[in-house]
């Protein structure tokens, strides 16, 4: 089944990411949609496209991975949103005692909701691999697939080994593995300057990054709660229905969650990982390269295939192009 059959030439042209604002339960929820509303899906005229969902990772927002969302919609059709979750990002913060994965997958559904989106592929990165695992666990029924990407959804990622953590433990043990952690973004970021693009890559991440520092204070909170959180029991129960078609992967360079991370998914979901050249955040220097893997290879062709057989299963009830109402649009 070819996912890209059907799809006119013009859903395939360049896709600017509009913004907009959600207020839910009096709190701001910042997004945006991509521009390509004449959009159809793989079925031909008439048929509504497939939604996705990128949820982004932790101290990230939305606005981060507007590159690899215009590529998604340019290439594939698809019509691709983009939250910046609860705190991050210019979004308004959960109460400190409602930050749990399930107070911020309702705020993605809230979303979807609004959006009339019946059913959507999710992709979570990082910390949205678990908020996609928690969405997906919660509502299969509006769940077309999800693609987890170097994801902190179980608990290996959380523990630390190496140079600095037998250094450090000795004489620091409560701050060995927050250090180590910190070392490994900070090697990460070269990553992003191998990007054949690196000033659409630095114009990408800064404006989040610096509403995020900004903001220190209201995502200490997220940061806490994932060093609590542990959903394997989600991810095996997910898996074990066979319903949600699942993809994994990883970028082969990762330090923050390594490569014992996604063994310890593999493991738990009977998934293969999918290895990219990259880092932690390969998809935001490299933005065409989740489209790719959709596309070309192998793992990647046959998930499009079950997720297209999900969405005919389940009706493709999508809003059609263009439905949802119209809000502010922010600055």
């Amino acid at each position: 089944m070819d996912p890209l059959k059907g799809i006119p030439r013009t859903a395939r042209r360049r896709v600017h990411m509009v913004p907009d604002v959600l207020e839910v339960e009096g709190r701001r929820l910042r997004y945006a949609v991509s521009g390509n509303t004449r959009a159809m899906g793989p079925e031909g005229p008439g048929s509504p496209p497939i939604w996705a969902v990128n949820v982004h990772g932790y101290f990230a927002g939305g606005g981060m991975y507007w590159r690899e969302s215009s590529k998604l919609a340019e290439i594939l059709g698809w019509r691709v949103v983009n939250p910046s979750l609860p705190g991050f990002a210019g979004s308004d913060a959960l109460p400190w005692e409602q930050v749990t994965i399930d107070k911020i997958g309702d705020q993605v559904v809230a979303l979807l909701d609004h959006l009339e989106i019946e059913q959507a592929l999710l992709l979570g990165h990082s910390m949205g691999g678990a908020v996609a695992v928690k969405v997906a666990s919660a509502h299969p029924d509006r769940t077309l697939g999800v693609v987890y990407r170097d994801g902190a959804a179980t608990p290996a990622w959380k523990k630390r080994h190496g140079l600095l953590v037998s250094s450090l433990e000795p004489v620091a043990p409560d701050i060995a593995g927050i250090a180590d952690l910190v070392l490994a973004v900070a090697l990460d970021f070269p990553d992003l300057l191998f990007g054949r693009r690196l000033a659409s890559t630095v114009r990408g991440v800064w404006p989040d990054a610096r509403r995020n520092i900004r903001s220190l204070g209201r995502t200490i909170p997220v940061g806490s709660m994932l060093m609590a959180m542990d959903l394997s029991d989600e991810v095996e129960r997910l898996a074990a229905a066979s319903e949600v078609p699942l993809l994994a992967v990883w970028g082969c360079f990762d330090r923050v969650a390594n490569a014992a991370t996604a063994e310890e998914f593999s493991n738990l979901s009977g998934t293969d990982i999918v290895w990219v050249p990259g880092g932690h955040s390969w998809m935001l220097a490299r933005p065409q390269s989740q489209a790719d893997v959709l596309r070309f290879l192998t793992p990647g062709i046959d998930f499009m295939e079950r997720v297209l057989a999900r969405r005919s299963l389940l009706g493709a009830g999508q809003a059609l192009p263009g439905s949802h109402p119209t809000l502010h649009a922010i600055s």
